[in-house]
């Protein structure tokens, strides 16, 4: 579970996140949507450390993260795996080489450990025997695929992933949200996901939250955004026709 507390964020005089608390449990698909600016990206950032929240705090399973020096998040960091949104694969290395990489940086696993634990996470993602493919090799649902490998190598509790379905199709989307959802329930990992795929918010939207302009302006699941009568939500979520025709099946 993650727990933030009243987080602002300002860059000088711009502020971007006004107050923002909210409460991320294990097990659950935890969604921050929200229009170009809205501040997903940059409350993600927050809770992970990368930035640093001018007002407010984050909590790891009750540990208060926000007023740890950088020695005492290491553990905290050691269990918290990230897929960004171009999947940040090392091009000169193979696919069972970017798996093995935060096994080399944070474990004393034997090279033989660390190939078995590749391999498990391959099969995993279903890319079993795909080891020494190079990253130019792969499409981009496969990159996708491996680097929810790698985030998952050190078997984490906290699972952070940035817009995982951009550049993808649509059925290869619901490849790789269906992939994140079974994850996050299988070994109950608490699952943050920054996106703007509407199919994902209807498809596997346990919990969401909804900012507007820094601030959350609504949060509750993907049933219940679709009846909600909150007209910034809808404005965004229901722009499409797509996207009203799956609002009125629900």
């Amino acid at each position: 579970m993650i727990d933030i507390n009243n987080i602002y964020k300002s860059f000088g005089d711009n502020e971007v996140l006004r107050g923002i608390t909210a409460t991320f449990e294990a097990g659950k698909n935890n969604l921050i949507i929200g229009g170009s600016g809205s501040g997903k990206t940059t409350l993600l950032k927050c809770i992970v450390g990368l930035h640093e929240p001018t007002i407010g705090d984050v909590k790891f399973d009750g540990e208060q993260f926000t007023t740890m020096s950088f020695e005492e998040r290491v553990p905290i960091r050691k269990e918290i795996g990230m897929l960004f949104q171009n999947s940040a694969l090392f091009d000169s290395m193979t696919v069972e080489q970017n798996i093995m990489f935060p096994l080399n940086l944070f474990t004393t696993m034997s090279t033989s450990e660390k190939q078995d634990r590749a391999n498990f996470c391959l099969k995993r993602v279903n890319l079993k025997d795909k080891n020494k493919l190079f990253p130019a090799e792969l499409s981009g649902g496969m990159k996708k695929r491996v680097g929810i490998a790698r985030a998952i190598a050190m078997e984490p509790k906290y699972l952070f992933v940035d817009e995982p379905n951009s550049g993808l199709d649509p059925k290869t989307s619901i490849v790789i949200d269906e992939l994140i959802s079974e994850l996050t329930q299988e070994y109950k990992i608490t699952t943050v996901i920054v996106t703007h795929d509407m199919n994902s918010v209807m498809g596997i939207g346990d919990h969401i939250i909804f900012l507007h302009q820094g601030q959350k302006a609504w949060e509750g699941s993907n049933k219940e955004i679709a009846h909600t009568d909150n007209q910034d939500v809808n404005d965004f979520v229901f722009a499409s026709k797509f996207t009203q025709a799956a609002r009125e099946k629900l």
